[in-house]
């Protein structure tokens, strides 16, 4: 016979190995399925107790069966350990499994029955009474505290009157006369399988769908299947800024979700879900939205001291700073102009998907009254302005929102006849254009040379009339005479 060595260097026999090879081969892989209520199997007695009996089921856990089952009419057992049997799944709690002979749900004989071997019956809810409801079972008037009606909190009793379900008869006495169900063990019964099943189909990073059965203002509960749900907390609804999850989803909706984590707690299925991973992040296509130059329509998300956060897209945030809220007045706090919940329009400068920044303006999407200044105020042109504000240097006057310049006060202060020197804030003056430094957004003024805020423009229109016509007419006389 030849000798192996195994893993830890010691001498393993051919038979060894064949008896290994016999075991792999007789392996099932389908040993490991999960098992639900109703289902029929053939399991192999492993042990006869005075009350219960062990069977296999083909999967990691035995399945429990009554050892009363085992007996015929006279009260003997005809079976042995050993022997295979065909046994019906009729209960999965955690990790126990309750077979039966008898088959399961409503194909019990009667009502006694369902009651021995706990398997759940139909009926229906035939009226709220006090402390419950009365069940019409199989011919039979039941009982069902309010307590043993839902899984969850029950606000409208009203709401389960004529309807079916399935109940587990929880107490019976002799020919029906007090009957109590409950169709929360059967719920519960559901959920312990339905545990048990999602645990092995499913893991952390699976998408699947769901429907919301219930909206708090933590977040939002999602059914996966039938008894077990999962929490999609508030943080995790959408990739925009959610205050109420009442604001983007309701009871009934059907949820894409992603499983971001899944505890047992004692006994208990505690599933984590997220709605807005099972979406591509917004800011993985953001580049191809949005490019520097755009103008945005946004809603006001945040107001803070340096600035204020505005939404373009679903989860895609810019920032507005002080500096780019107004060319008309200064700007100390966000709030002075906008409000959180207002939609504005802000023209997008830059654009960093990097990380994840937009810069915005509020003041460029409504346009800049200095791009038309060299237009409006050439250099000579006697206009009036108020003055906003005085200096020991001079004067800025106001000439329209945005636009603001200086009167220098060596350009007054010897004026024989001087209209600067006792003006008060707001007064209107006559001023003359001398500079412009367009780059910088700085305007020169002195006071005008010929006391007249009327006469440079109705001088230049003149000007223009008079030597226009004449060169026309020069023009004309030229050509003839050619």
């Amino acid at each position: 016979m030849k000798n192996n060595k195994d893993l830890f260097g010691d001498d393993v026999t051919s038979t060894a190995h064949d008896e290994f090879a016999s075991l792999l081969a007789t392996h099932d892989p389908q040993s490991q399925r999960a098992l639900k209520v109703g289902d029929k199997i053939t399991g192999e007695i492993l042990s006869i107790g005075k009350e219960e009996c062990f069977l296999s089921t083909g999967t990691t856990n035995d399945g429990l069966l009554l050892t009363s089952e085992l007996k015929d009419a006279d009260g003997k057992i005809n079976n042995k350990v050993g022997d295979q049997i065909e046994v019906y799944v009729n209960q999965i709690k955690g990790s126990e499994i309750r077979l039966s002979k008898k088959s399961s749900h409503a194909d019990a004989e009667n009502l006694e029955d369902a009651f021995d071997c706990m398997i759940p019956v139909e009926g229906r809810v035939s009226e709220v009474c006090n402390g419950g409801f009365r069940v019409s079972l199989m011919g039979k008037t039941a009982f069902c505290p309010i307590s043993q009606m839902d899984s969850k909190p029950i606000t409208q009793a009203e709401d389960y009157v004529g309807k079916k379900f399935e109940f587990l008869i929880t107490q019976f006495e002799k020919r029906g006369r007090n009957i109590v169900v409950s169709r929360r063990k059967v719920l519960d019964q559901q959920k312990d399988e339905a545990s048990a099943a999602f645990t092995e189909d499913h893991k952390i990073g699976d998408l699947m769908k769901g429907v919301v059965t219930r909206v708090e203002k933590y977040g939002a509960f999602v059914e996966l299947s039938p008894g077990l749900e999962g929490l999609v907390h508030i943080s995790e609804i959408s990739w925009s800024r959610v205050n109420d999850p009442n604001d983007v989803v309701k009871v009934g909706d059907s949820l894409s979700v992603k499983i971001l984590k899944i505890e047992d707690q004692g006994g208990q299925l505690k599933i984590s879900l997220s709605s807005k991973q099972a979406t591509d992040a917004p800011w993985t296509t953001a580049h191809q939205q949005l490019k520097a130059g755009d103008i945005l329509e946004g809603t006001v998300t945040q107001c803070l001291k340096f600035g204020a956060f505005v939404q373009v897209l679903p989860g895609i945030e810019g920032l507005i700073p002080l500096s780019e809220m107004s060319y008309t007045k200064r700007v100390l706090r966000s709030d002075e102009l906008i409000k959180p919940g207002e939609r504005v329009r802000v023209l997008l400068k830059e654009i960093n998907p990097e990380d994840r920044k937009l810069l915005l303006s509020l003041k460029d999407a409504n346009g800049d009254p200095w791009a038309l200044v060299m237009q409006k105020y050439p250099v000579g042109k006697i206009i009036q302005g108020s003055i906003e504000k005085k200096e020991p240097f001079g004067l800025f006057i106001a000439l329209e929102p945005g636009i603001t310049a200086l009167l220098p006060k060596s350009s007054y202060k010897d004026l024989t006849e001087n209209p600067y020197e006792h003006a008060k804030m707001g007064d209107f003056v006559s001023v003359q254009v001398a500079e412009i430094l367009f780059e910088d957004r700085k305007m020169r003024l002195t006071p005008p040379k010929d006391g007249d805020d009327g006469s440079w423009q109705e001088f230049s229109e003149k000007s223009t009339q008079v030597f226009g016509s004449s060169l026309a007419d020069q023009l004309k006389s030229f050509q003839a005479k050619k």
